[in-house]
């Protein structure tokens, strides 16, 4: 039995690219592009063929060497993290790479099937076949696709982290003197990222007063208020006056319902009286 196993990787091994170019074309064919799109497909297609071919050979190593299955595991495993990622990189949607599953079983059996019949191998051998292939193309769906989220889950913080860093623009008004106007939400992560931005900048441009311009938040409870502090606090420690500006009516109702205390913060309704302001002192 272990003969025969071992025949059957060799097989599987030797047609790799046999099995890999049947499972493309049957993946391929009912699949619809524009011309643009098949230009730009044909520029990948013969990696993407190599990575199934790849794949399958994995399974043929998983016969020929049977009795290390942990081999055959880790070997699946990192296909399946590699791939992955290079099919989230292409911009495929994980729905359509595992159709690829359905295709690689089918070509795969059918080969094994063919030289099965071959070497009159028994029901015992076509079962023991079952026992290491099955799991193995389980596993590799599932280190696929958890690598697939997890690639998606990168993108959308470095996509969220660059938007924040983009949101916090320091506008230099004339010398020594800034505005930073604030937009949406703050939640810690952002303040976090306001203060280091913020006093980044304020050293630069040797600030030595910043109009925080709220006009563009909506909502101010406590927690958001105990960050602006902070980021006030922050400025003072090295030498920057602050002015707040553009609280909006229902925020400052927000604020006296809430009891919070903005008396040690310079507070002007807008930003061109603040500016106004500066300008005259600075005459």
């Amino acid at each position: 039995m272990n003969t025969n196993l071992q025949s059957l990787g060799k097989m599987i091994v030797e047609k790799k690219y046999e099995i890999a170019n049947a499972v493309h074309i049957d993946r391929m064919g009912p699949v619809v592009m524009t011309e643009d799109e098949k230009r730009q497909f044909e520029q990948i297609e013969q990696s993407i063929i190599d990575i199934r071919a790849n794949f399958i050979s994995l399974f043929g190593e998983a016969l020929i060497d049977h009795l290390d299955q942990q081999k055959a595991v880790d070997n699946i495993l990192s296909w399946g993290k590699e791939t992955g990622e290079y099919f989230f990189n292409l911009g495929v949607p994980l729905d359509e790479a595992l159709k690829d599953a359905s295709f690689y079983r089918k070509h795969i059996w059918q080969a094994i099937q063919v030289e099965a019949e071959v070497q009159n191998m028994s029901a015992a051998t076509v079962f023991e076949i079952i026992s290491i292939f099955d799991p193995l193309l389980d596993k590799a769906i599932y280190s696929f696709s958890l690598t697939y989220v997890e690639s998606h889950q990168r993108s959308l913080e470095i996509a969220q982290i660059a938007f924040i860093e983009i949101s916090v623009p320091v506008v230099p008004l004339f010398q020594g003197v800034a505005v930073l106007p604030l937009i949406g939400n703050i939640d810690t992560e952002r303040a976090n990222i306001i203060m280091e931005k913020t006093l980044n900048s304020a050293i630069k441009l040797q600030l030595e007063k910043l109009i925080i311009d709220l006009s563009g938040i909506h909502i101010v409870d406590r927690a958001v208020a105990e960050q602006i502090f902070k980021i006030v606090d922050a400025l003072s420690l090295i030498g920057v006056r602050t002015v707040i500006t553009g609280i909006r009516p229902e925020v400052a109702q927000i604020v006296v319902s809430q009891g919070m205390d903005f008396s040690s913060v310079t507070i002007k309704a807008t930003l061109s009286q603040a500016m106004n302001e500066i300008f005259i002192n600075l005459r």
